[in-house]
């Protein structure tokens, strides 16, 4: 979970964060999401692709509940078990510590769970002598890290400047063994 204040409005931050292809401009390792056509009846669905050292992985994701200007849930829909959500709360007031030229704020928290025991060798195709073992031991800090890079970047092009964002992050890992 990472979680800050946006200077901006409640229904802007909504906005903004129901686009999910812009997501991969704030990803050093997602490389592509694409809208994939649902039916009239469903909620979005896109594809991901992401790329790490030597691999790289192509997932569904759907959008699951949309709560206009409070909550966007979503969940990968094949193969991997994840989910997560964001949620947006606008503030009464403003902080204390908000920059002069804010005039409202907005609580932005980003949510995700994952299970690594849903990964195996015929999830991902890895590289000879690579075990998925291997593979989750090393992507569970940096999906904590880009976590934290994608809400940065998000905050800077809400706000339309950059600056020091305070972040709140709060991590639980499973076991792999």
């Amino acid at each position: 979970m990472v979680e800050t204040v946006v200077y901006q409005p409640a229904d802007v931050v909504y906005e903004f964060l129901l686009d999910f292809p812009g997501y991969a401009n704030y990803s050093k390792y997602l490389e592509s999401v694409k809208e994939i056509k649902a039916a009239a009846t469903e909620q979005a669905r896109y594809g991901l692709r992401f790329a790490w050292w030597k691999l790289t992985y192509t997932t569904r994701s759907a959008v699951t509940k949309t709560v206009p200007n409070e909550r966007i849930e979503w969940s990968i829909i094949d193969k991997f078990d994840a989910s997560g959500q964001w949620v947006v709360d606008e503030h009464e007031t403003l902080p204390e510590d908000a920059p002069d030229w804010a005039e409202t704020a907005t609580t932005v928290r980003f949510e995700v769970s994952w299970n690594p025991h849903s990964v195996d060798d015929s999830t991902i195709d890895l590289p000879r002598f690579v075990s998925v073992d291997w593979v989750i031991k090393k992507v569970k800090p940096i999906v904590d890290k880009e976590a934290e890079r994608i809400v940065r970047r998000a905050v800077a092009d809400l706000e339309g400047r950059t600056r020091q964002v305070n972040l709140t992050v709060e991590t639980e890992h499973l076991d792999t063994s």
